[in-house]
């Protein structure tokens, strides 16, 4: 699997790491396939096409998908460094926050430009062992209407390192 690995770009595997992930342990991520467009140290986008999964009533996109792709975006980036620290972290959102501005006729593209932030809050709680918050921007944008901002959200991410003996005492027998 990993010759596979070398052979694929970082937004590719990031995609598959996204998407391996949501199916095991958050099938609802899973059913509006979220792909990750671009990564890099300091920004990470995720698009969710305008489908017949993440379509509304009047053809717009729902905005559950809208926020899927919000949680992705910071998520899929925290985990991106989590899997670098080689480090078991749990990760969870502690509040969300969405200004929906317009409506979404097309493919939206998440935006978070805060990957040197995420970064630094990964190693503080792996290093700490302490809960660590930090709160987070994303821009959605829809390309197809001149890439005009269609919502912002603001997500708080919380993080913990978990140790092997916590892990095991925290499983139920």
């Amino acid at each position: 699997m990993r010759w596979l690995a070398g052979l694929m770009s970082p937004a590719a595997r990031e995609t598959l790491a996204l998407r391996l992930f949501s199916f095991a342990r958050i099938p609802l991520l899973s059913y509006v396939r979220p792909a990750v467009a671009d990564i890099g140290p300091e920004r990470m986008v995720v698009v969710i096409r305008l489908s017949r999964r993440t379509r509304n009533h009047l053809g717009s996109m729902y905005f559950a998908a809208l926020c899927a792709g919000a949680d992705c975006v910071v998520g899929g980036y925290a985990m991106h460094f989590i899997r670098a620290r080689k480090r078991h972290i749990s990760m969870v959102f502690k509040d969300f926050q969405a200004d929906f501005q317009r409506r979404a006729e097309g493919d939206v593209h998440f935006i978070c430009e805060q990957g040197r932030d995420i970064a630094q809050l990964v190693g503080l709680a792996a290093a700490s062992g302490e809960r660590v918050e930090r709160t987070f921007d994303v821009l959605a944008i829809a390309p197809a209407q001149g890439g005009e901002c269609v919502a912002t959200f603001k997500l708080t991410l919380s993080l913990k390192r978990r140790d092997q003996a916590t892990r095991l005492r925290a499983s139920p027998r």
